[in-house]
């Protein structure tokens, strides 16, 4: 018998282990479940996994401290411009105006000057001279030149007319007093009468803008203003 026919037939039948199935000269193929006793190889982390980019975190921590770095930066000057903006508020002009602090000289300003206004503004058609009078004590600079100006064009047609004027402060409002000086808002209430009284009487509001200095123990006006 032939050496050769007695090999034995699952010599041929089954290749070697190390046999590459698909007949390339490639290596063998391996199968994706790892061999018992072996370690998988780690898979690939996702794009911006932390655990996969060990390198980013002091990156990361980096940026984090300029973000800190820039907001308390912000905090810090934007609480200098509030403390400057306080200090403007409270050492400039504001906290000069002493109608925010002083009430008894904001009551004395405002006391002076609305008694002065129903006086100069309160006459009979016998009795203007009365009014010229109080005006020359208690008017100063422009404010007595404007009423002077004014009583010159009205005094005939006030005696002619036989015209009654009275008027009466109703609101003083000292809008700044600093020292000797002071600017206020007056209300006024005027009721005018002509001749007997027969025709009645008609009664007008008034808004005045008016500055005033103190002279002495008395606040004189220097300006008025219709609002």
């Amino acid at each position: 018998m032939d050496p050769a026919s007695e090999a034995d037939p699952a010599s041929e039948a089954d290749p070697p282990p190390d046999a590459n199935p698909t007949g390339e000269g490639g290596p063998p193929a391996r199968d994706s479940v790892p061999a018992p006793g072996t370690t998988p190889a780690p898979l690939a982390a996702p794009e911006g996994d932390p655990a996969g980019a060990p390198g980013r975190r002091p990156h990361r921590g980096r940026l984090r401290q300029a973000l800190l770095v820039v907001v308390v930066t912000v905090l810090v000057l934007g609480g200098c411009g509030l403390f400057y903006a306080a200090h403007r508020v409270t050492s400039a002009a504001p906290a000069r105006n002493h109608a925010l602090t002083d009430t008894e000289a904001t009551s004395r300003v405002a006391g002076d000057v609305g008694n002065a206004l129903a006086r100069i503004f309160s006459y009979t058609p016998d009795g203007t001279a009365a009014a010229e009078r109080s005006a020359r004590s208690v008017l100063d600079g422009r404010a007595a030149r404007q009423y002077k100006t004014l009583f010159a064009r009205v005094r005939d047609d006030l005696t002619e007319q036989r015209v009654t004027l009275s008027t009466r402060a109703v609101r003083t409002g000292v809008i700044e007093l600093d020292g000797d000086r002071a600017r206020l808002l007056v209300f006024l209430d005027q009721t005018s009468r002509r001749g007997d009284g027969k025709g009645g009487t008609t009664t007008a509001a008034a808004q005045l803008t008016v500055t005033a200095r103190l002279q002495g123990d008395h606040w004189r006006i220097t300006d008025l203003k219709a609002r």
